[in-house]
């Protein structure tokens, strides 16, 4: 191989790597113990995905929004120890601490559990309201690792679209 393909092999390994882990090496299922599973029943349908704003105060989306029924069931992903329960301004959610740095916070949901509630990975964790910033009929889905906003569809072993950048000057 000559230089040119040599580089361009290293850039397709790491477009792939970033777009297999969302876009970071610490937010992949493989980090975790085991795929999150769904938090509702029916198909899997992202109405509005996760976007990272350019900067930490900047425009985005930080989630990811999920097609689920007024009234539906939200079940916990994975296991973890409830952190929050309530209202804030003007939708009640749920914020679970996964452990390992990682906080999931789900929205519109009436909580069913308070804080400090143990959970295992498919408990009911409340059913989807109404209120805040998603539209009627889907559930945003937020998730924190370290503090820092991650994409969340890849801890439901579902891989990102891979978006290519200009690599090299020719």
């Amino acid at each position: 191989m000559d230089q040119g393909e040599t580089m361009a092999a290293r850039f397709i390994a790491l477009v792939l790597s970033l777009a297999l882990s969302g876009g970071s090496v610490a937010s992949g299922p493989a980090d975790v113990e085991g795929a999150w599973v769904w938090p509702v029943d029916g198909a899997r349908s992202v109405v509005e995905p996760f976007r990272a704003p350019v900067h930490e105060y900047g425009a985005g989306h930080r989630g990811m929004d999920v097609a689920a029924a007024a009234g539906a069931d939200v079940m916990a992903p994975a296991a973890g120890v409830v952190a929050f329960s309530g209202t804030v301004v003007d939708r009640p959610l749920i914020t679970i601490d996964h452990g390992g740095g990682r906080v999931s916070t789900w929205e519109p949901v009436s909580p069913t559990l308070s804080p400090g509630d143990v959970v295992a990975t498919g408990d009911l964790i409340g059913t989807v309201a109404t209120g805040g910033h998603t539209t009627r009929g889907a559930l945003h889905v937020g998730v924190r690792l370290d503090g820092r906003y991650i994409n969340p569809l890849p801890l439901f072993g579902e891989v990102p679209r891979a978006i290519l950048l200009p690599c090299c000057e020719g």
